[in-house]
C-alpha cells in the first residue's frame, strides 16, 4: 500500500511539473507570436504615416483613413487575443488592496472623453457615494477599460454608467445599440460572438475578457435588454474571499 501511495504521489508531482512546463512554453509561444505580429503592424502604421505626410488627393486620403481605421482595429484585436489567451491558461496572482472604486471608474471615463467625443457619444456617470472595495485594482481597471471600449465600438447613442451596492458592488454600462432584436444576451460574452451575421459585426474578445477577469475576482457578469437599451453588469465582491486568495497563491 505504501508503495502504491508513493507511486501515486510521484505521478501527481510529475503531472504538476509537466503542467508548469507546458504553461511556461505556452507563455513563451504567446510572447513570440505577439512580437511577430506587432512588428509588421508597426511597419504598416509607419508607412501610413509617411503616406499621410505627402500630397494626396481627396480619394487617396479617404482610402488611407479607411486603411488606418482597419489597422487600428487589427491592433486592438491582436491585443485582446493575447490578453484572453494569457488569462485563459494561467492562474491569477491577485494583489489585493483597498481602493475607491467610484474614483477609479470616474478617472477612466474622464480620460476617455476625447474618444467618446470623436465618436459623437456622451457618457453620464450617475452620482455615487465613494465605494471602497478590497480587490485587485489592476484587474478591475482592465474590466472598466474593456467595458468602455465595448461601448465606444458598439453604442448607438449616449451611455449611462452606474455603480450599485448590495451584497456585491455592480458596475453597470447601459447604451442603445443597432439591431437590438438580433442580440442574444445569453451569448454576448462568448468568444467572437456575432450579433448580425450578415454584417459580420463581432463583439471580439473584450466582453469575454471582462467575464474571465470578473470570475477570477470571484464575481460574475450579466446582460439584459431594457427598453431598446443593452445593459451590461459586472458584479464583484466588496472584499475578495479567503478561498480565492488561497487559490491565487497556489
Amino acid at each position: 500500500m505504501a508503495v502504491n501511495i508513493n507511486n501515486c504521489l510521484k505521478a501527481e508531482e510529475t503531472l504538476r511539473l509537466n503542467r508548469i512546463r507546458e504553461e511556461k512554453r505556452f507563455k513563451e509561444l504567446i510572447a513570440n507570436i505577439s512580437h511577430d505580429l506587432r512588428t509588421p503592424l508597426t511597419a504598416i502604421k509607419g508607412y501610413q504615416q509617411l503616406m499621410k505626410s505627402g500630397e494626396l488627393t481627396a480619394v487617396q486620403e479617404k482610402r488611407l483613413d479607411t486603411a488606418e481605421k482597419y489597422t487600428e482595429e487589427l491592433g486592438q484585436l491582436i491585443e485582446h487575443f493575447f490578453e484572453y489567451s494569457y488569462l485563459l491558461t494561467t492562474d491569477p496572482e491577485l494583489n489585493i488592496v483597498r481602493f475607491n472604486l467610484t474614483n477609479l471608474v470616474t478617472e477612466y471615463i474622464v480620460s476617455s472623453i476625447p474618444i467618446f467625443e470623436e465618436n459623437n457619444l456622451a457618457v453620464c456617470l450617475e452620482d455615487t457615494p465613494p465605494i471602497f472595495v478590497d480587490s485587485d485594482k489592476e484587474m478591475v481597471a482592465r474590466i472598466i477599460q474593456n467595458l468602455i471600449r465595448n461601448c465606444i465600438q458598439h453604442s448607438n447613442g449616449d451611455i449611462i454608467v452606474r455603480l450599485l451596492t448590495e451584497k456585491n458592488v455592480v458596475i453597470s454600462f447601459k447604451n442603445p445599440v443597432k439591431n437590438i432584436s438580433q442580440i442574444d444576451v445569453e451569448r454576448l460574452f462568448d468568444r467572437f460572438y456575432t450579433a448580425d451575421k450578415s454584417r459580420g459585426a463581432s463583439t471580439g474578445l473584450g466582453l469575454s475578457i471582462v467575464k474571465l477577469l470578473a470570475e477570477q475576482l470571484g464575481g460574475s457578469v450579466s446582460a439584459s435588454l431594457e427598453n431598446n437599451l443593452l445593459c451590461i453588469q459586472v458584479s464583484l465582491p466588496l472584499s475578495i474571499n479567503q478561498d480565492i486568495k488561497k487559490l491565487s497563491a497556489t
